[in-house]
Formats: structure tokens, sequence, C-alpha cells
């Protein structure tokens, strides 16, 4: 078939955006990872597709798939993304919409300034939720976070490292770093992503905090690998600053594709997503 697509980023973080509303869509992982290849397909950190809702007062239903064909169950940039979408396929003309996705409701909002700020939902924080096996492990105490211990196999040699667990409707692992330019992304990334002590795989997240309103963020993505910015690896690197006692809300996130502004009023309160979305081009290929 001629699959219709728009290419779109938020702060660089890039995806392929298809109406499933006017079109059928039924594809198989493999098709979904030809999309994301950036050599034979089109090429994108996220597929992201708009379906007609399932459940009664949503407007829509938003699925994601990473580059590798899986499905997962929260994006948030990509959110901003599906807002920017159907708005300007005049799917719909309200400013704030309700989206149904794998992960739960989100409540997206398009700014009189162009901007989108996505209501992400209350983060989880029980381990076990996230999911993570803390068992038999000796958590850290810091203010009103528990840093969990990670152990990493690094060429023969084993590395503690200390993780905030977080879900925002996925799981990340939040480490705080000295200095993002020179952390080890690439290499401990791969590793944090598939330790045995998160079943459903993990987003790694490195974190350097600038002042308490302010850090610079780096995110090696489950199934996708580093990303230029990460929505809701934001919102996971921003609740576990604020529990650390590191970070005041709102706090300015600078990822490697522009900035995010995340605000957490604490525990149980939603975490609200604000940022840019960017339509690149629009276009069709053969599937």
């Amino acid at each position: 078939m001629k699959l219709k697509f728009t290419k779109m980023h938020g702060a660089g973080n890039d995806f392929v955006v298809i109406d499933g509303i006017n079109q059928h869509i039924d594809f198989s992982p493999a098709q979904w990872k030809l999309l994301g290849d950036r050599r034979f397909g089109v090429g994108a950190d996220q597929i992201l597709l708009v379906e007609k809702p399932t459940q009664p007062g949503c407007d829509f239903r938003y699925r994601i798939f990473n580059a590798d064909g899986g499905e997962v169950e929260q994006c948030g940039n990509g959110s901003r993304a599906f807002v920017k979408f159907v708005s300007e396929k005049g799917l719909t003309a309200q400013r704030s919409i309700t989206v149904e996705t794998k992960a739960g409701v989100i409540a997206p909002r398009l700014e009189l300034d162009g901007s989108i700020t996505v209501d992400m939902g209350a983060p989880v924080l029980e381990p076990q939720r996230v999911p993570f096996d803390a068992e038999g492990l000796h958590g850290e105490r810091l203010a009103d976070d528990t840093l969990w211990p990670l152990v990493l196999e690094l060429g023969g040699a084993r590395e503690s490292v200390l993780m905030s667990v977080v879900s925002m409707g996925n799981p990340h692992a939040v480490q705080v770093v000295d200095d993002v330019d020179t952390a080890p992304v690439e290499l401990t990334g791969p590793l944090i992503e598939h330790h045995p002590r998160f079943p459903n795989r993990v987003n790694a997240g490195f974190m350097q905090i600038v002042d308490r309103g302010h850090i610079r963020l780096r995110v090696f993505e489950r199934g996708v690998g580093e990303t230029l910015a990460c929505g809701t690896g934001s919102c996971a690197a921003v609740v576990a600053g604020i529990r650390r006692g590191l970070l005041d809300s709102p706090v300015r996130v600078d990822a490697r594709g522009g900035q995010l502004s995340i605000s957490w009023a604490g525990v149980g309160q939603p975490v609200l997503l604000t940022g840019p979305a960017v339509t690149v081009f629009e276009g069709e290929i053969e599937i």
C-alpha cells in the first residue's frame, strides 16, 4: 500500500506520524521497523499512530512504535507532535484534547504561543510498579528518594551505579553525572536498558545539575538508542531531582536537540511537560 505520513520532531526527537483514522493501518513489527529505518525507510526514533478512541470520553487513541518495531507505552515529545498533527490535519478544532495511550489517558494542550503542554499524569515511584526488581538490594535514602545500586559488567570489571527508578507510563533509570558531555552514555546505556532487574527493559537517563532550576540531560532510549531529546525521560529526571532535594519546580531541561520545561508539585500530582513540536515534511512510501 501507499502510506501517507508526516515527518515531525520535538526538540530533535523525531517521528513519523500516521493518520490511522482516514487510512487503514495494520502493520507487523517488521513493517514498523522498516518505517523507522534511516537508510531503507523514512527514519525516526518513534512512529506515532493516530486512531479513533476505544475509551469513552477520549478524543483520540495514540499508539507508539519504537525504531526497533516494538510498541511502547508512552512518549512525551511524541504527544506534543500528536497535538500539532491532529490540529494541522483538521482532525480537531479543540486546543485541549484527551488522548488514550497504552499507559493511560493524557491531556495535551496547544498553547497560544505555539508550544504544547502535556499533562503526563502522576509519576509511578514504587519499584515493583516501574517495574524494577529490588529484591536483595539495599537502597540508599537521599531526601525523599531511594537510590538503588545497579551493578554493571564493564569489560570484566563490575561497577555499581546509583539510580532513581521512575515510571512516566514507561520505565526510567536516572543517574546524576558531573558532565553529560563526558558521561558514558553509549557504553553503559545499553547495559542499563537490558539489565535483568528491569523486566521490560528501561530508558537510561544521565542528568547533570546546572542549578536548582536547570539541568542538562541525555537519554539512552529503550529500543532506540540515544535520542536528541526524551520527553518522558525529562519528566523522570526532574521528578528524581526534586525527590533527591536537588531541584525546584519548574525546571528547564537542556537536551541535545532543544529545551523543554517540566513542572511537578509533588507526589500524587501530575507532571506537566511543555515544549515545541515542528512539522518537517509530508510524504508517501510504498510499504
